[in-house]
């Protein structure tokens, strides 16, 4: 009995691991989420143009920053953006917030907008071009930039209230 309750144990905790779409934080050490920019570098890009048109750059946004990539089918994705809804953050004047949708295109990324109330531009990276510059896998995956574009922190957020972990200092 004790050694069925072992074996169970196990294949549950394998099947969550396995199931799971990232949590860690960047300097906790984790050879399956790996991050490719640290803190004090400066986030590659700067210029987007969102599903609408809209063209964003980076450089003309003042204060600090928070970039989401994420994808829509992602349970923890869409649990982080119900929680972001919920904060303060979404209605801070002072903070630019992008969501960059891994392997998404415009209709998905509009139909997920509309499902999830999501207010901040959202940016395609259908082909991953974005996000392998950051990041082998795990997400959503938030980066904190501050007003000179640098990264302050980077969370995966596979765990509920990762908002209530976002801190610029």
């Amino acid at each position: 009995m004790i050694k069925r309750r072992i074996n169970t144990a196990f294949i549950g905790a394998i099947c969550l691991s396995i199931a799971a779409c990232g949590t860690t934080e960047s300097n906790t050490p984790n050879p399956t989420y790996e991050t490719y920019i640290g803190v004090g570098e400066t986030f590659k890009h700067t210029h987007f143009q969102d599903i609408s048109g809209r063209k964003i750059d980076l450089t003309q946004q003042a204060g600090n920053k928070l970039i989401i990539l994420f994808a829509t089918w992602c349970s923890d994705s869409k649990r982080t953006f119900s929680e972001l809804n919920a904060s303060p953050l979404v209605n801070d004047d002072t903070l630019t917030i992008l969501a960059i949708g891994r392997e998404e295109n415009s209709n998905s990324l509009a139909e997920f907008a509309k499902n999830y109330r999501v207010t901040v531009p959202l940016i395609t990276d259908e082909d991953r071009k974005i996000y392998s510059q950051y990041a082998n896998k795990g997400i959503p995956r938030l980066i904190l930039l501050d007003e000179n574009n640098r990264v302050v922190k980077t969370l995966i957020g596979e765990s509920g209230n990762i908002i209530e972990q976002i801190t610029w200092n």
